[in-house]
């Protein structure tokens, strides 16, 4: 159980914690540990609003907001972000699943995956500036985990879009049922602990809907999904909460 946690707390963040889950895992391993997904993302949450907290006392409310973008790309190592932009470059390519692949695999961004990226950061930015200040913490602590819970609903059932696999080929080959439940349940409890059965249920719902429409046209698109299309689902989770939460919260108070 601690090697699963310590092996999706370092697949998801830059922060060592442990030596021996750096040990090459077995395929299965590496599937088990995404039911500690959304457990990560509240860890991650919690770092989220410390630094919202820390800068707020000294900072103009822009300012913080924009430092608080760099703690979590930082932490996360910008992993996501370019998953995103590759996402974005191969959806915009013209031609065949390979060739769209091709394009996702260069390390290089184009023009359409950087302003993909730079509108995506803005949306986080102006999300996290204009989140409610009464609901502000909590937020900010969902934020992640709803995102890291989206990849693990996006990996079940789902096939890897290159023959000879990739990055994401164990999580995807070996993910089962249980880890599914598993996420779901910690992002249940820490959701709607925080926010209430109603909006956290509807958020919930929101996210996974997205993320297997995601899927559904990157597989009809690529011919499957990849690590870049995780990511990108986990960037597109986390600003569609930031973005739907405050009008959600409202209508559920009214």
């Amino acid at each position: 159980m601690i090697r699963s946690c310590l092996l999706a707390w370092h697949f998801l963040t830059i922060i060592p914690l442990s030596r021996s889950s750096h040990v090459q895992p077995a395929a299965r391993e590496l599937a088990s540990s995404m039911q500690w997904y959304p457990a990560v993302g509240l860890v991650i949450g919690g770092i989220l609003v410390t630094a919202d907290t820390v800068f707020g006392m000294f900072l103009t409310p822009d300012v913080t907001t924009l430092l608080v973008l760099c703690v979590l790309v930082v932490l996360t190592g910008g992993l996501h972000q370019d998953g995103l932009a590759d996402t974005i470059d191969g959806l915009g390519k013209r031609g065949s699943p390979a060739e769209r692949l091709a394009v996702m695999k260069d390390g290089s961004i184009g023009a359409l995956g950087a302003t993909g990226l730079i509108m995506a950061v803005g949306l986080r930015y102006a999300g996290i500036l204009h989140l409610p200040s009464p609901e502000r913490m909590g937020l900010l602590v969902c934020m992640p985990v709803i995102g890291k819970w989206a990849m693990v609903v996006s990996t079940f059932g789902s096939s890897h879009a290159r023959a000879k696999g990739g990055l994401a080929s164990d999580f995807l080959n070996e993910i089962r049922l249980r880890d599914v439940i598993w996420a779901t349940a910690w992002a249940g409890v820490f959701v709607c602990a925080t926010l209430g059965w109603q909006a956290g249920g509807l958020l919930l719902g929101l996210s996974a809907v997205t993320a297997r429409g995601i899927v559904f046209l990157c597989s009809r698109v690529f011919g499957g999904i990849t690590g870049d299309v995780l990511g990108a689902i986990n960037e597109i989770a986390e600003i569609l909460f930031l973005v739907a939460s405050p009008p959600l919260l409202m209508l559920v108070v009214l």
